[in-house]
């Protein structure tokens, strides 16, 4: 299939396969947006991986030669003002299920396992989608939508809260390519590994973290991510709030001790 989605144990791992380079067609978006949202509801998985296929590219973008539906100009117009931009008169087109996919809400944390090229859309789902980042050496990042008279990747991706403005500039104005050397120390991804160690990196990275109390792991992503659009004294309240709910709720080692601890030998 050209978009995978399985688990094992606490993990669960979306892998894109389509073609030397891993290009999305339309319909893959809504195979992704059915994968994280049972990835959403499945108490039992509690991290993802999103990778490409091995030895090829994480995704070098949206597929441009896939044909569409024709339409008449009042379909597509319905079609594009649409707030999801897919009725099922018109079926899939562009925008399309991306925007539900960019636009879900997660509870869980995914780990992003890039090989080769990792472009356009394939960049923009890395960076909405992942909370961490592991590439090779091969590894290569960029928007080239500027090229073919595109733009707003930017905006959508928020990327110069990731790295620094320069280099967002340079990424989204030039339309060029950064390699896995300035991506680590830019920090857009977390550590670079070769390429047969691609997946154990990422694996161990989920491994970790599915160790922890999957409690506090949501209420980590969700307080983080509330909270970046916040004044600094409505995210302490809003923090803070949520921790209270979590002291409540915890029912692990240490609950009632007022601290939460591992065992009981800690």
């Amino acid at each position: 299939m050209p978009l995978s989605y399985s688990k094992t144990g606490a993990i669960a791992t979306f892998t894109i396969d389509n073609g030397k380079v891993n290009v999305f067609t339309p319909a893959m978006h809504r195979e992704l947006f059915d994968a994280l949202a049972d990835f959403n509801r499945d108490p039992a998985i509690r991290v993802g991986i999103l990778t490409g296929s091995p030895g090829k590219s994480f995704c070098a973008g949206d597929d441009i030669r896939t044909v569409l539906p024709e339409l008449s100009p009042q379909e597509a117009l319905e079609a594009h003002l649409s707030p999801h931009c897919h009725d099922a008169r018109a079926g899939l087109t562009r925008p399309g299920w991306e925007q539900d996919v960019m636009r879900m809400r997660r509870v869980k944390p995914i780990i992003g396992a890039v090989d080769r090229y990792c472009l356009g859309q394939g960049l923009i789902y890395l960076l909405l989608l992942t909370e961490l980042r592991v590439a090779t050496e091969r590894a290569q990042f960029g928007f080239p939508e500027i090229t073919y008279g595109m733009g707003g990747a930017g905006a959508m991706t928020r990327l110069g809260r990731v790295v620094p403005q320069a280099v967002a500039m340079e990424m989204l104005l030039l339309g060029e390519r950064i390699g896995a050397a300035k991506a680590l120390a830019v920090h857009l991804i977390n550590g670079i590994v070769a390429p047969e160690r691609l997946m154990a990196e990422a694996q161990a990275m989920a491994s970790a973290i599915a160790k922890h109390p999957p409690v506090a792991v949501q209420v980590e992503l969700e307080a983080y991510n509330r909270a970046m659009d916040m004044p600094r004294e409505q995210a302490m309240d809003y923090a803070g709030t949520l921790f209270r709910f979590q002291r409540v709720a915890y029912d692990g080692p240490g609950a009632g001790t007022g601290f939460f601890r591992k065992s009981d030998d800690q």
